[in-house]
């Protein structure tokens, strides 16, 4: 895409009221059968246009089909158990009642190839696609068969990355990998993390991104945040070996964030998704605001790498509220390339 400062999401919309009860993740289903198929296909159609209306220029689903950004893909999977659930500490800050790997995991199907060709029919706009990563799958399982967080990784990516080929056939531009836990297991990022990433992205020919914010705008990370201190200099340990992998673009979060704006500049080398609108708050963005986050951007990411985006997923929000921030950054884009182009 040529467009300068070409704009997107990191993944999720909020749902309409019809389809899910807002405001809430892992939120159940309020059809069943055909009438939940079609509610899905509507409430995409719904996202695209909020998008497009809004000015964003890569265009996603909104997670408008998946319950949440891991379980719904690791829900298709063999080898996982959903039936006997176990609850273990999620990211290091919060329980959750999470599914249970019993043998070795595999994809006998693919998974969102269909929903992908779909939103792909249904707009003119590139569009991007998320997938979980393989470290955050594996922090959002309880293990009973690999007994190695690395091994259990190594396979999810290769079941991702046939997954992700098949998207890309399917029309897709870019395709996300969601890696929250990024910015909790340092070490692991650099042992075997990135590995397992690029394994997931291996041969793909489209453009391939990686989104490791601080998480949704819920209270456990809000208060995980709160004691992080005033600055958030955790991104120094991963954006050097991120800047040496073969991951094309980098998302992170800028509005209302502690990160010091210098570290984007350790990612030489990549589009970085410099996240203009805070997803922890109802408070609606200014078009000036996301402008002045966007700018203080370019002393240390060149213009023509900036892709202007939401700071994370913006489903617990309220519809209302999630549409105005789109718009908002729409328009803040709008001012800065008027500015820039004089």
């Amino acid at each position: 895409m040529s467009v300068l400062l070409p704009t997107t999401i990191s993944g999720s919309l909020p749902k309409p009221s019809w389809l899910a009860p807002p405001e809430q993740l892992w939120a159940p289903w309020l059809l069943e059968g055909q009438a939940l198929i079609d509610g899905k296909q509507d409430a995409v159609r719904l996202a695209l246009r909020e998008q497009e209306e809004a000015g964003i220029d890569i265009v996603t689903d909104g997670e408008q089909t998946r319950q949440h950004f891991v379980t719904t893909f690791i829900d298709a999977l063999e080898g996982v158990d959903f039936a006997h659930r176990a609850t273990v500490k999620i990211r290091q800050r919060y329980e959750a009642s999470v599914p249970r790997v019993v043998g070795p995991v595999s994809r006998p199907r693919p998974v969102y190839v269909d929903d992908a060709r779909f939103l792909v029919g249904e707009t003119t706009r590139p569009v991007k696609y998320q997938l979980p990563g393989p470290m955050t799958m594996a922090d959002t399982l309880a293990d009973e068969h690999y007994g190695d967080r690395a091994a259990l990784a190594m396979a999810f990516a290769e079941i991702l990355n046939d997954e992700a080929r098949e998207l890309a056939a399917a029309g897709v531009s870019v395709i996300q990998f969601d890696e929250p836990a990024f910015n909790v297991y340092m070490d692991d990022v650099k042992t075997w993390g990135i590995a397992a990433l690029e394994r997931a992205a291996e041969g793909l020919e489209c453009k391939t991104a990686v989104h490791i914010c601080y998480g949704y705008g819920i209270e456990a990370n809000i208060s995980w945040k709160g004691g992080l201190g005033s600055e958030w200099r955790q991104y120094e340990e991963t954006f050097p070996v991120l800047a040496a992998s073969s991951i094309d673009q980098v998302s992170i979060e800028v509005a209302n964030s502690h990160v010091p704006v210098e570290l984007l500049g350790l990612l030489q080398g990549k589009d970085v998704m410099v996240g203009a609108i805070d997803v922890a708050t109802n408070a609606v963005e200014t078009p000036e605001e996301v402008a002045a986050t966007l700018e203080q951007v370019f002393p240390h990411v060149p213009v023509e790498h900036v892709v202007p985006c939401t700071n994370c997923g913006l489903v617990p929000l309220s519809r209302d509220v999630a549409r105005a921030k789109l718009r908002a950054l729409g328009a803040g884009v709008a001012l800065v390339r008027g500015e820039l182009a004089g």
